[in-house]
């Protein structure tokens, strides 16, 4: 069932977007050579409890999970893209490391992911990065009342494509508010001018991610980790946004 939030219930879930910015922003200080994935996941843990916050991941066990996830935090390196199951491995240099991240303040939900190169960056690594980032952009900007769901995946697909990628349609956005995954589905791809419309009071995650080379993923052993099928890297980015009157409002909008 699609949900539409009050301005009041939008406000409210701000402190959620406000403190889910705030985990990856100290997350992505910390991402360098030598730090331990299993760290990265002690400090998200640690930040949930000091704010009095809830992980959305830690029971999470939905149909194509394994088993329940166990950390607060997707941790996703090199050829992993989505989903990555947090794991006693140290970061090394050049590495490529997205973190996914959501979590519930006073019962609200907000959910957003970034990704950085670790110590010394290829141009190659840098340039997937900044594609998805730039898609997330041109996404947000098609987030008003009027517009169709169509338009949202159809500008991603757009940058995307643009840039030489192929997109894959398995996973993609989705509606958030008191639950972390909601209708509606939002494809990184699609036609504009198609789907349902846009109204006021639709929050939705948006996240556009790529491979490299491939759109095909596979499910590592750990019954969670999604990497490339052909080990090609990948790059997620991902904002929560609340579609209202006055323009498109990034809840996970983070300070730099």
């Amino acid at each position: 069932m699609i949900e539409l939030r009050t301005p009041a219930e939008i406000e409210a879930m701000r402190p959620a977007g406000v403190f889910v910015a705030s985990v990856l922003e100290r997350l992505r200080d910390e991402i360098k050579v030598g730090v331990n994935l299993l760290e990265l996941d002690a400090i998200a843990h640690r930040m949930i409890k000091e704010r009095g916050a809830e992980s959305c991941y830690i029971d999470y066990h939905p149909s194509f999970g394994a088993m329940p996830f166990g950390k607060v935090l997707c941790t996703s390196v090199n050829d992993a893209v989505l989903h990555g199951l947090p794991h006693d491995y140290a970061i090394r240099d050049g590495d490529v490391v997205s973190v996914d991240f959501a979590a519930s303040v006073d019962g609200w939900v907000t959910d957003s992911a970034l990704t950085v190169v670790a110590g010394t960056p290829m141009e190659p690594d840098l340039r997937l990065i900044a594609t998805t980032e730039r898609a997330l952009e041109a996404a947000i900007a098609q987030a008003v009342p009027g517009n169709k769901l169509g338009d949202i995946s159809a500008a991603i697909g757009a940058v995307c494509e643009g840039a030489g990628y192929s997109v894959n349609l398995d996973f993609g956005g989705h509606g958030v508010g008191h639950t972390m995954h909601g209708d509606p589905h939002v494809p990184n791809n699609g036609r504009a001018g198609r789907g349902l419309k846009l109204r006021a009071g639709l929050v939705l995650a948006i996240e556009p991610w790529l491979l490299a080379t491939t759109d095909q993923l596979y499910t590592d052993e750990d019954g969670w980790t999604l990497r490339s099928a052909d080990g090609s890297r990948g790059a997620h980015s991902e904002h929560t946004v609340a579609i209202t009157d006055d323009g498109p409002i990034v809840l996970t909008q983070r300070s730099r």
